[in-house]
């Protein structure tokens, strides 16, 4: 939100009351409460009629330092409240140096001068000033509405970079614009969000976390051109700095304080196929899907059913349409015999026609207008109302309806919608509208994730969620949402998942081919490898189906290589999935995740890194030509094993079967034998790429993660001084491999062109 008009004035009616000294502080061992006033104290008479700001900073947890804002304390507190890591003991220690105040935790420093105008100065441990709240950087506003808004200026550097804020379509790198934190269904080609997170990442080694579920205003550089600003409408706002020094360093940090991802199934890392929304469809149907992907000899992992499982204007009642599925338990069970995994469509609406309205009205199930009424309306269903997830019944009613489902052999649940959420309404547990509407998802989420944990077992559990808010990644996966079929929305669907994993997320996926609409072969092909080339990958549509063989046979065989390729990087992939979930990094990653000290790699959005060594450049343009930009070194093509010397740009042209997929130097990249499946045992007939570019003498580990039915394998691969030499038997490797854990049959090979 804005509040200025031009540096020098403030907008018509707008009153902002800045910190600006320092009149008393109280230090305690690992933390400090300052209280500011709002204008220069010369006499007494300057502490009458004049606001104080109390400032509360402290260290929750090492590299993290908060601080909390408020104006008056007084204001109810209604949440809900995001779920933070509880706080390390002893996590800060304050020194007191004359004026001077520091608190330290970790590689981080906050400094407060009590003889110098009012300024928050955050530093690295080499005391390098990262970022500060300076002469306007902490603030109350009161605007011609009667609204109370607490604001933060924090200083941009020269050259500073901005990104995340959830999953965003809009341009990469986020100076300039003004962002919202505000749940909304508005596609892939708006400024709206369907995962709105107060989170950002700095070029410069830090991250900002907003702590606060409802709208927070964003102004990165688009009011004061050398500021993030953001703000909140109540009497408190808080927000933590977060230490790197590297990006990965930062999310580490960032994620442990707001939750890491669960470890998604290796089954769900394979191919998925959907009914497709609105087309018509049956068992007939899906069985002729089935069938024919297995004929082309396209692997596939998981059916999912859309809305039209369920009877028309009675979504959500989780009960099969009798006349479309009279035999759902037949089905599934046919399906399973297959190798199938199953998913479900729900959302969390109940419409009218459904008989479980009238249940949960009469059980108090149901969000409530201030009336008393049942809220609701004809968006998306007629008369539907929303399940009211603050209250513990409700959630354990929802359970109770699709329990049922699993136990006829549904394996896992698309958890649609959950951003339309209304103001106007009283929720169970008293919690405030405002606050409650993004937070709603975080709900609804955790509700069915839940139950999949409990039913299917830790490891087992996995969603495909659109909605999400900070902390959301600890329910796994989330889509992208409506985008067209088209190249520029391939291009937006990455720009928002590449923002999404800056943000905290470790698994995100789209729609392959696009949702709206139906695409050019082209445009569906390309994006085929792009899909498959996904953390999870899905083909979905809105009124046409998916099914490769509507676009041409190029089309099938370019599903058939992709989808076996991905099952043969299994075991490379799933190591990124464990990072994930252990650190917080994601699996795929924006090219300054993995190269922070390359200008070059700042900018990049049409290209990613996918686990630590591979890149990946989707082909987004008519007639196959890309430009990709390779970091320092010799980076080896995976699918034609062409070395290409880095750093520079390159245009390449590529046929639909191919894009520019390239091995980081020196990488060992473990490959399965499997092509057919993503959960089989990955270390049996495991090869490993060895790829150029490794110094001599050098040691890499190569961790094959274990799963159930397969254990983990470890080897070690030093590469050899000497280099290769000829022998009577032919060329000698230039390194050696050393089994650590069970000898599963590995090979080293050179990376050649068979490698795909």
């Amino acid at each position: 939100m804005k509040f200025t008009d031009g540096f020098w004035l403030m907008r018509e009616g707008v009153h902002a009351s800045y910190a600006t000294e320092v009149r008393d502080l109280r230090p305690e061992a690992d933390r400090f409460t300052a209280y500011a006033s709002v204008k220069r104290v010369e006499n007494r008479g300057d502490t009458l009629n004049s606001a104080l700001l109390t400032v509360e900073c402290h260290a929750p947890a090492e590299g993290v330092i908060g601080v909390r804002v408020t104006h008056h304390a007084g204001r109810a507190h209604r949440g809900p409240d995001f779920t933070l890591d509880a706080p390390e003991p002893g996590a800060g220690t304050v020194r007191l140096d004359g004026p001077l105040v520091e608190l330290a935790s970790g590689p981080l420093r906050l400094y407060l001068d009590r003889s110098a105008p009012w300024t928050l100065e955050f530093r690295d441990a080499g005391g390098r000033t990262l970022t500060e709240a300076g002469r306007k950087g902490t603030a109350f506003v009161t605007t011609p509405d009667g609204a109370h808004h607490m604001a933060v200026q924090l200083a941009l550097g020269v050259g500073e970079q901005i990104y995340g804020l959830g999953e965003r379509f809009t341009p990469f790198v986020k100076n300039g614009q003004s962002v919202d934190i505000w749940q909304a269904d508005g596609g892939t080609s708006s400024e709206q969000a369907y995962k709105n997170v107060p989170f950002y990442l700095s070029s410069r080694g830090y991250g900002v976390f907003v702590n606060h579920p409802g709208r927070v205003s964003f102004e990165v550089g688009s009011e004061a051109v050398g500021q993030v600003q953001f703000s909140v409408e109540d009497q408190t706002v808080e927000y933590f700095v977060v230490a790197g020094p590297t990006p990965k360093d930062v999310l580490a940090r960032y994620t442990a304080l707001t939750g890491r991802p669960a470890l998604p199934p290796p089954w769900s890392f394979g191919l998925w196929l959907t009914t497709s929304f609105t087309t018509p469809y049956d068992e007939a149907t899906v069985t002729s899907f089935v069938d024919g992907m297995a004929e082309r000899d396209i692997p596939l992992s998981v059916f999912h059913f859309d809305c039209f499982w369920m009877r028309e204007y009675q979504w959500s009642d989780f009960r099969w349409d009798p006349g479309t599925f009279p035999d759902p338990e037949g089905m599934l069970a046919r399906l399973k015999a297959r190798g199938l995994h199953v998913g479900l469509w729900i959302n969390p609406y109940i419409a009218q026609k459904s008989p479980l309205f009238e249940e949960a009205r009469e059980r108090g199930h149901l969000l409530l207008r201030p009336c008393g009424d049942v809220w609701q309306w004809d968006l998306w269903q007629p008369g539907m109302a929303l399940v009211d997830f603050t209250s513990a019944e409700a959630r354990a009613w929802y359970q109770d309806r699709l329990r049922p489902l699993l136990a006829q052999g549904v394996d896992c649940f698309k958890t649609d919608f959950g951003e339309r959420v209304p103001t106007d309404v009283v929720w169970h547990d008293g919690s405030d509208p405002e606050r409650m509407h993004n937070y709603y998802a975080q709900l609804y989420n955790r509700t069915v994730f839940d139950l999949l944990e409990k039913e299917r077992g830790t490891g087992e559990a996995v969603l495909f969620a659109r909605s999400a808010t900070a902390g959301g990644q600890r329910f796994p996966v989330h889509w992208g949402g409506d985008c067209w079929a088209s190249f520029e929305a391939m291009a937006e669907s990455l720009r928002g998942g590449l923002s999404l994993s800056l943000s905290g997320f470790g698994f995100w996926s789209h729609d392959i081919g696009g949702f709206e609409g139906t695409p050019e072969p082209e445009v569906f092909t390309r994006w085929l490898a792009f899909g498959l080339l996904s953390s999870h990958s899905r083909l979905h549509g809105s009124d046409s189906y998916r099914v490769p063989w509507e676009f041409g046979e190029e089309a099938v065989r370019v599903a058939r290589r992709f989808t076996r390729l991905k099952h043969r990087l299994m075991p490379y992939l799933y190591g990124a999935a464990v990072e994930a979930h252990r650190t917080g990094v994601p699996v795929m990653r924006p090219m300054l995740l993995e190269f922070p000290d390359d200008p070059a790699c700042r900018t990049l959005d049409r290209q990613y890194m996918l686990g630590p060594d591979l890149l990946v450049a989707p082909v987004m343009t008519a007639g196959g030509e890309v430009e990709v930009y390779l970091p320092a070194g010799d980076w080896t093509h995976l699918l034609t094993g062409e070395t290409v010397t880095g750093p520079g740009w390159r245009r390449e042209t590529h046929a639909l079967d191919s894009l520019p997929l390239y091995v980081r130097p020196g990488a060992v990249l473990p490959l399965g034998a499997d092509a057919s499946r993503p959960d089989g045992d990955w270390a049996d007939g495991l090869t490993l790429l060895v790829a150029p570019g490794g110094a001599a003498g050098t040691t890499t580990t190569v961790t094959v993660p274990e799963h159930a039915g397969a254990t983990a394998a470890v080897y070690e691969v030093t590469r050899t001084p000497e280099g290769p030499k000829a022998t009577a038997t032919g060329t000698e490797r230039p390194y050696t491999v050393r089994v650590l854990g069970p000898d599963a049959g590995s090979a080293a090979r050179v990376l050649g062109p068979d490698a795909g």
